[in-house]
């Protein structure tokens, strides 16, 4: 085998690559690829292909190739709530025990008579494996794999015997199917075994015909017993050559080219039904693509996946480090200018999104669709104090609204399940979500109240329902999800108390998600009205507010709301500078917990404001700095977000540095990038992906100030470049261009009518239309911001005062439908 390793110079490593006959111009051909010299040992190496429904992790092996696959609804259990009625006597004790500072009694309650008395959610699972085996391809040459996420295909390459082979594989948007193409440089050289396999029980593959299948049933966990039926069916349509199937085992002897099909299907219909006929499903989709070749399938696939992906771009400038092998350049990125990596990083989240979040499935997990496991890490649940969240992050604003829409029903069938377990476990109206979910749309308390005592999930989701309106303006969208909104705020209007130590209203007990506070041992969680709790709740009324104003209804309902918010504290500022994450001043500046849920007020929601709260922001910015810069994947890719919207680009860089870290086997603590450019927390977490995407697109373009603002935190090292197809709040949709860090062209195509304000360091210039200077609050109302209550700041904080540079400010009233253009100046 030709391995080669980052220690040769670059130009003895270009001289062995040509010498071995690969084509090195490739990379600079097709920049949008992951390649690699050497197959996958590991799975976090095996690239992943995704059709929403149906994942692939390719290994690449030439002499035994692996295709991990997964189908989106085999999960363990079967239709069931976890709510229950014992926590109806012990909420009242737990919340006085809070009050009196009696807070890990309160806590060893909470955790034997609120949490969950039947099960803790169950686990998302894979289906298996396809192997495909070829005799005698262990001794190659001239290898090379990749994924092409320019058109959502992986190909692996390889010579034998002076003969070339290849194999393309792809997961059909379409067809749903995988689909593999094998072919050979001679006639007749395609010869191999395929065989499915499961880790279920009795799982064992037959043959149907010349098909190979796999059934099974999903996994009974804590007594709740599994009732996913799937089945997976594999056939071959062949050129040449001869195409068998016995027990189980199809072979291919001495084909010309051969076309493998992977059906997978479940008995899944909704979280609450399981009656579909999995096999009829699996035989439908399987002989449907039987119809048609590789290359039929191949073109509906790429066209459907172009149609989203080609709607943004990112060009920060290349050099010759793109010209390695993709894990040596996450390796070497924070020794060496490698801009290229950024773009294809923040794409690469952007097909990722795609291929695992398709509209009329189910919405990204805490893995998308990607686990190889029955028992992966946190189940591979939904984890609604951040991660859920976060895998959406960039939807809207990457231009990839339509992949939001399976979080937005999760949502609604959550607020269905949750309207129970606010009944039974609480006594309140509305509906209610703890910090996970699973398919079935669990929605009380599980694991330990360390975790599972936060109860804010329920606003969380509905503050990413209300930002997909700012950014649409659909206000048939907003009547669809009002109900949702109002639901969230009814629970918390009748579950919210005063506080007898503050005497404000506020949720208890709670939690500032997994992170102890110093009260009682300095081992408890649980407490009274946290900063993020807080936050949510501002977020949540102040949009029901404003929802019932734009849809003209429930006025009665909104004044409510609006005594609440009344009642509820204000953000806290502590003795060290810091933004306190509870209402004590407890923060330990030595604390480097992975989650920063007091910042919640800065990033996602803008609370927290250069322009119109500066102490919060510069004391926000002293609790980043205490919490440092490396940690898990998903809280690096967070804190990217927050450095942007502290306006520092050099400091957000420097987190996406940390990001694009190189994680390996022999690494066992740390979070970063797997070889495969997956999220390492460790383990692999998809959200660190999708979190860091949108923060390199937050570096670039902000809408939540009031204005759009241009170029907010740039980082000095992205001099020039440009980014296409980025969509703003209010429905617009910017091209950017900048020239030694200043905007330099800029195209807006407004998709509704209203008044775009521009915000930016440089002068712009209007090119055939009228643009004025901005003056007072922009009028649109999908800029609006929210009055922030002035913080109580402890008398020790000497807090900084916040230096801007100077902006120029521009309002343009636009049509929609049509397109600005403006030229830097």
């Amino acid at each position: 085998m030709n391995y080669f390793t980052s220690t040769k110079s670059r130009f003895f490593f270009q001289f062995l690559m040509v010498l071995l006959g690969v084509n090195f111009a490739l990379a600079q051909q097709q920049p949008l690829k992951l390649w690699y010299d050497k197959p996958a040992a590991i799975w976090n190496e095996a690239l992943p292909l995704g059709n929403g429904r149906l994942g692939a992790m390719v290994f690449g092996n030439p002499s035994i190739e692996r295709l991990q696959l997964n189908e989106e609804t085999i999960w363990a259990g079967s239709p069931n709530s976890n709510a229950h009625s014992k926590s109806l006597a012990a909420l009242p004790v737990v919340r006085k025990l809070i009050f009196e500072g009696k807070f890990d009694e309160a806590q060893a309650l909470a955790d034997s008579d609120i949490m969950s008395q039947t099960n803790n959610g169950m686990p998302y699972q894979t289906f298996g494996s396809l192997y495909i085996s070829f005799s005698g391809h262990d001794q190659f040459t001239n290898y090379y794999r990749d994924l092409n996420i320019e058109n959502a295909t992986a190909t692996v390459k390889y010579t034998v015997n002076g003969v070339e082979y290849k194999r393309e594989i792809l997961t059909a948007f379409g067809d749903q199917v995988v689909a593999v193409k094998l072919t050979a440089s001679k006639p007749g050289m395609i010869s191999c075994n395929l065989m499915m396999n499961s880790p279920f029980d009795k799982t064992d593959p037959y043959s149907d015909g010349k098909q190979s299948v796999i059934s099974g049933v999903g996994s009974t966990v804590e007594g709740q017993k599994g009732k996913i039926k799937f089945q997976g069916r594999t056939a071959v349509q062949n050129v040449g050559g001869t195409v068998t199937s016995k027990n189980g085992i199809i072979s291919i002897d001495s084909a010309d080219e051969a076309t493998i099909y992977v059906s997978i299907a479940t008995n899944f219909v909704d979280y609450k039904t399981l009656d579909e006929n999995q096999e009829q499903k699996c035989k439908r989709f399987l002989e449907a693509a039987l119809t048609k070749n590789f290359d039929e399938i191949k073109k509906a696939h790429v066209a459907y996946y172009q149609k989203f992906f080609k709607r943004s771009s990112l060009d920060l400038g290349s050099n010759a480090a793109m010209n390695a092998p993709t894990d040596e350049r996450i390796k070497n990125f924070a020794k060496q200018s490698d801009p290229q990596l950024v773009s294809l990083y923040y794409q690469f989240g952007r097909y990722l999104l795609i291929s695992c979040s398709q509209p009329g499935g189910q919405p990204a997990n805490l893995q998308g669709i990607w686990n190889d496991m029955l028992a992966p890490p946190w189940e591979s649940k939904y984890t609604m104090n951040i991660n859920a969240e976060m895998n959406y992050w960039p939807a809207e604003l990457t231009n990839l609204s339509e992949m939001h829409e399976p979080f937005i029903q999760m949502a609604k069938e959550l607020a269905v399940t949750g309207q129970e377990t606010a009944k039974t476990m609480y006594n309140c109206g509305g509906w209610v979500l703890h910090h996970n979910t699973d398919i079935w749309r669990i929605t009380g308390p599980i694991d330990h109240a360390t975790s599972g005592m936060w109860i804010t999930g329920g606003a969380w989701v509905c503050q990413d329902l209300w930002e997909r309106y700012l950014y649409t303006g659909d206000k048939k969208y907003l009547a669809e999800i009002y109900p949702l909104m109002k639901g969230a705020a009814q629970f918390f209007l009748d579950f919210m108390v005063i506080d007898p130590n503050t005497k404000c209203l506020v949720v208890v007990p709670a939690s500032s998600p997994e992170n102890t506070h110093a009260g009682g041992s300095g081992k408890a969680t649980i407490a009274s009205g946290t900063t993020m709790d807080n936050q949510l709740l501002f977020d949540l009324f102040t949009n029901v507010i404003k929802a019932t104003d734009i849809l003209s209804e429930d006025v009665t309902f909104a004044k409510k709301v609006q005594e609440a918010l009344a009642k509820m504290p204000p953000m806290k500022i502590g003795q060290h500078n810091q933004l306190q994450e509870w209402q004590d001043d407890w923060d330990n500046p030595k604390d480097n917990h992975r989650h920063v849920s007091h910042l919640y007020g800065l990033f996602p929601s803008n609370q927290i404001s250069a322009f119109r709260t500066p102490e919060l922001f510069e004391a926000a910015k002293q609790s980043l700095i205490y919490r440092t810069d490396e940690s898990t994947g998903w809280s690096m890719g967070w804190k990217v977000n927050l450095w942007a919207r502290l306006l520092d680009g050099n400091h957000a860089y420097k987190l996406i540095q940390d990001q694009l870290h190189l994680v390996t086997a022999e690494q066992r603590k740390g979070g970063g990038t797997y070889p495969n450019m997956l999220d390492a927390h460790q383990p692999f977490q998809i959200d660190g992906n999708f979190g860091c995407a949108a923060g390199i697109a937050e570096m670039l373009m902000q809408s939540q100030e009031g204005a759009i603002q241009l170029l907010p935190a740039l980082p000095t090292v992205w001099k020039n470049g440009s980014i296409k197809g980025i969509v703003a709040r209010g429905g617009y949709v910017l091209d950017i261009e900048w020239k030694n860090n200043k905007v330099s062209m800029l195209k807006i195509k407004a998709k509704l009518d209203g008044n775009c304000r521009l915000r930016l360091e440089n002068n712009l210039k209007a090119s055939g239309f009228a643009m004025k200077k901005a003056k007072g609050q922009n009028p649109n109302p999908l800029f609006q911001t929210a009055n922030v209550k002035k913080p109580i700041i402890s008398d020790k904080a000497k807090l900084p005062k916040v230096k801007l540079p100077k902006y120029q400010e521009y309002d343009v009233e636009m049509k929609a439908g049509q397109t600005y253009t403006f030229y830097g100046n």
